[in-house]
């Protein structure tokens, strides 16, 4: 059967192609106002997005069209896809095939290359109603071509909690092993909540129409992880930035007044610690099978308002402390969930991603913040 929009959960909207179903993360108007390709990229691969269906199947194919940008020189994993049967693991598929977008890190010159469908089998299933959700690759995009089950399926329909959250690269999961364990959605799975996540590689930059998207999202539960990108771009200074956080956050609690809001600060991320972006890649990384970040800012150099991780957390946290008057905003240093001790423990190979290991242990730790004992998610 060729599935429809109702099986899908965490997308914005769902495109209908020549082959099926694209699912995007950001609404129609955003790619039309802004359709930077950046932006696009990282919508298009849908990070938190899940098919959920319920089933007597004992087995079923999913069968998909990936597009994956490659980068020569700075090879990464392809993508996965993680297919949980009543809340246990079944399958964790790599993905083949599909259409390959060649990236030259050193030109920007594009190549095309055209594949074949992905076959996701999933076997051996107890003869008995279960709740099956598949998480989609987090780092690819991906058109839903059809589902092939050997009993009859129908959309889930079970009421959960919606977190949406918004960040950076490493909320859409760079580094995670799978999509089911990128720290969001470790967070999600084990407070047992629906996510929708707008974690958007390079693109958390405290825009304008990313707030409207938030505002106009239903949710029980809001997130914004704010800095990392602002500062790689070096996309602000001082004077801006802190009005701009403020104007975000007025924007969102237009739609939601009252809704639970957790602000977070960056993560540790020790080339941006005391040293304004923007950020590059190391040439010299390229071919070496583990391509490096680095900054080619000045140390200390804040004086015009340049800003470091570490400036931007002291506004943030001031910024939190004038907006006292809302109860449900709470403010969460990034360093709690890692910091320069988990930087030595669990290091940053590329100088600014998580590792997998690391995306576990920040997600652990978000969920146990938020959404246990008094935390601002807990029930109420």
């Amino acid at each position: 059967m060729q599935l429809t929009p109702e099986f899908l959960r965490g997308a914005a909207e769902v495109e209908v192609t020549a082959r099926g179903l694209r699912p995007h993360r950001l609404p129609a108007w955003v790619r039309e106002q802004f359709p930077d390709g950046q932006l696009l990229a990282m919508e298009s691969q849908p990070s938190g997005v899940r098919v959920a269906f319920r089933t007597a199947a004992t087995s079923f194919d999913l069968v998909t069209h990936p597009t994956w940008i490659a980068y020569p020189g700075a090879e990464r994993p392809r993508g996965r896809i993680d297919v949980y049967a009543g809340g246990e693991l079944a399958v964790r598929d790599v993905l083949d095939g599909g259409d390959r977008i060649e990236v030259d890190l050193t030109t920007g010159q594009t190549t095309f290359h055209p594949g074949e469908p992905h076959t996701t089998t999933v076997a051996g299933l107890p003869s008995c109603p279960h709740r099956i959700e598949i998480w989609l690759p987090h780092n690819e995009a991906v058109e839903l071509i059809e589902l092939r089950a050997d009993a009859p399926i129908e959309p889930d329909d079970t009421g959960r909690a919606l977190w949406v959250h918004h960040g950076s690269s490493i909320s859409q999961g760079s580094n995670a092993l799978a999509p089911s364990e990128t720290w969001v959605a470790v967070a999600a799975r084990r407070a047992g909540v629906d996510l929708r996540n707008l974690g958007l590689g390079g693109s958390a930059l405290v825009d304008p129409f990313l707030a409207r998207v938030m505002r106009d999202a239903p949710a029980d539960y809001i997130s914004v992880k704010l800095g990392i990108n602002v500062v790689n771009l070096d996309a602000m200074r001082l004077r801006a930035f802190v009005p701009a956080v403020h104007g975000f956050l007025d924007t969102i609690r237009d739609g939601h007044p009252e809704t639970p809001l957790v602000l977070i600060s960056p993560l540790f991320c020790g080339i941006h610690e005391d040293t304004p972006g923007p950020g590059a890649i190391d040439p010299g990384s390229i071919g070496t099978g583990q391509v490096r970040f680095v900054t080619t800012g000045a140390i200390g150099d804040v004086a015009l308002g340049r800003l470091t991780l570490q400036v931007i957390r002291r506004e943030l946290r001031s910024l939190a402390d004038r907006r006292a008057a809302d109860g449900n905003l709470h403010y969460l240093d990034g360093t709690a969930l890692y910091g320069p001790a988990d930087a030595l423990e669990l290091p940053l190979r590329d100088g600014l991603h998580p590792s997998a290991e690391a995306h576990r242990l920040i997600g652990n730790r978000f969920a146990e913040y938020a959404f246990t004992g008094k935390g601002p998610f807990a029930a109420r």
